[in-house]
């Protein structure tokens, strides 16, 4: 197999719905359409062309006050709002992961993936100006260059504040950052042989190197900036020396600095020193392949896919710019491998903002809407908390488990989240959520398969559609892979007839066809509709994509 090689079959239906849901949170049908036929570099620089670096800011989603639809971070710090608004963070990003107007974009599933590998939470920063800077950052930077992102990240607030750079001071070192800088955001703990790629010197030393960075009004009320200052005054000056896993002297020695620029000037020398170790680019490499591809790297994938890849993230062409890489994984031959084609299983954000997307569930606006934005997000927050995945908010520093431990994207799957799971996609089929008056969100079932029937008044002359053609509607683009004829027969068969003969569908459609406006009618049939899809979503929501 070429891995690495572009992959240059125009896309079909499948292929292209295979990168949308990866780069993406979940494509609409539209979407679908509209990327069949592309080729894979055009689709994936369409996705990255697309992505918008400036949009509307969040707003206070609490229609019982006086201030809501208003914007809040360009007021000053407001303590007694606090968590409301560092809430309210969480569900303007969830709002552009799903909105259905603009066009797709992988800059926000890219930007999770950074939030995944730099972790602050909400929880522990717990201020919402840091988040938001943080989060910004983060969002600014998903597609730049990885120096940037390790250098800016060592000095934003909100990692100062969840990681104690803040009390790291000469004298006292705090090494938390230091060490989880070089196990969790750079090189990592072990190469991929097992080796140990720093020493606890190495951590001791990094310490050193950032001692001094402040951050600045945390939690002052009134207050109408954040940022961050270096006090040469709490900076180690003296040189720090590391291992032999950074390379022989003088490249693994970082010389102490006396002026105000030490900080800046040091932490430099310190990100180069990291970026240089031979494992980071393999470590970032891997983690973006687990993300996008395949969560197993084998030896044969390390040696075709991750070491020619990581070679060239660091080539000094390249010099550790993010888009190329992205590029070059996301149009590889590897990556539409049928292998790779439903070989994950999805994150309680793929399945929930995925769900809204493919259905067509629109967001309502943030501002002239926000109650109703608020309950659409209410639903999915609340219950991406209770699969596991509470954005912004990961259990660890190491980020959610299904992305680091053992056994990866079936980690979402337990006991537990199976049935909680079925709960979240059986509320598309009862439509029980009122999002607002006149706008339930779900699936209006009779009004597709109404869709569906060639003049549907007209039951003299014009056959009644099928089952296999209910089904194949329901199922179009729904699977990431195609489902076998046995379960097509045990859907129609079981599912939807309920062991009678499909001979009695023509009958119950064809009465209703007749007369819809009676609902005895209309319920017999949305009933079969709703056993069969509930059925389907039920197996999408375990199918791997």
């Amino acid at each position: 197999m070429p891995y690495l090689d572009q992959y240059t079959q125009p896309l079909t239906a499948k292929t292209a719905a295979h990168l949308l849901r990866r780069a993406t949170f979940g494509p609409t049908q539209t979407e679908i359409a509209n990327f069949t036929g592309l080729t894979a570099d055009v689709a994936v620089q369409q996705l990255i062309n697309n992505a918008n670096y400036s949009p509307p800011p969040p707003v206070d989603l609490d229609s019982t006050k006086p201030t809501a639809g208003q914007t809040y971070l360009d007021k000053a710090f407001n303590g007694d709002r606090n968590f409301d608004f560092g809430h309210y963070l969480r569900y303007w990003w969830l709002g552009l992961m799903t909105s259905q107007t603009a066009p797709p974009s992988l800059l926000d599933k890219l930007t999770l993936f950074w939030q995944n590998h730099f972790v602050t939470t909400r929880e522990v920063v717990d201020d919402y100006r840091f988040v938001n800077q943080y989060l910004l950052l983060l969002r600014n930077n998903a597609l730049g260059n990885f120096r940037t992102l390790v250098t800016q990240i060592s000095k934003d607030p909100a990692m100062l504040r969840y990681l104690n750079g803040n009390e790291n001071e000469v004298g006292k070192p705090n090494e938390n950052y230091a060490r989880e800088l070089q196990e969790l955001f750079t090189v990592g703990a072990f190469d991929f042989a097992g080796n140990k790629n720093y020493t606890e010197d190495d951590v001791k030393a990094a310490a050193r190197v950032l001692t001094g960075w402040k951050y600045n009004n945390y939690w002052v009320q009134g207050s109408q900036s954040i940022g961050t200052t270096f006090y040469i005054s709490k900076h180690d000056k003296t040189d720090k020396q590391f291992s032999a896993n950074y390379g022989s002297p003088p490249n693994n020695k970082i010389t102490g600095r006396t002026t105000s620029t030490a900080g800046d000037e040091e932490l430099t020398d310190l990100v180069t020193m990291l970026l240089n170790h031979p494992q980071c680019p393999r470590f970032i490499c891997r983690k973006l392949y687990r993300w996008y591809v395949n969560p197993n790297v084998d030896q044969t994938i390390e040696d075709n896919v991750i070491i020619p890849l990581a070679n060239f993230f660091a080539s000094p062409t390249n010099n550790f710019a993010i888009r190329p890489v992205i590029v070059k994984l996301l149009t590889s031959q590897i990556f539409f491998d049928t292998s790779n084609i439903g070989s994950m299983v999805k994150s309680p954000a793929d399945l929930a903002v995925g769900a809204m997307r493919f259905f067509n569930q629109p967001v309502p606006d943030m501002t002239t809407d926000y109650a109703a934005f608020k309950m659409y997000f209410d639903f999915m927050f609340w219950r991406m908390r209770d699969l596991q995945m509470a954005l912004i908010d990961q259990p660890s520093v190491f980020g959610y488990e299904p992305y680091y431990q053992t056994g990866y994207t079936r980690i979402w799957m337990n006991t537990t989240t199976i049935a909680l799971r079925s709960d979240y996609t059986d509320a598309y089929i009862w439509r029980w959520l009122q999002v607002k008056p006149g706008y339930k969100m779900g699936i209006d079932l009779v009004a597709w398969v109404t869709a569906l029937q060639p003049n549907f008044s007209d039951t003299t002359n014009t056959p009644s559609i099928s089952c296999t053609q209910v089904l194949d509607s329901f199922a179009n683009n729904l699977f990431a892979t195609d489902l076998f004829q046995s379960q097509k027969d045990f859907l129609i068969n079981t599912i939807m007839m309920n062991g009678l003969q499909c001979s009695s569908w023509q009958f119950e459609w064809n009465r209703y066809r007749k007369t819809p406006t009676n609902e005895d009618y209309k319920n017999a049939v949305l009933y079969r509709f709703q056993n069969l899809m509930k059925y389907m979503l039920r197996m999408a929501e375990y199918h791997l994509f």
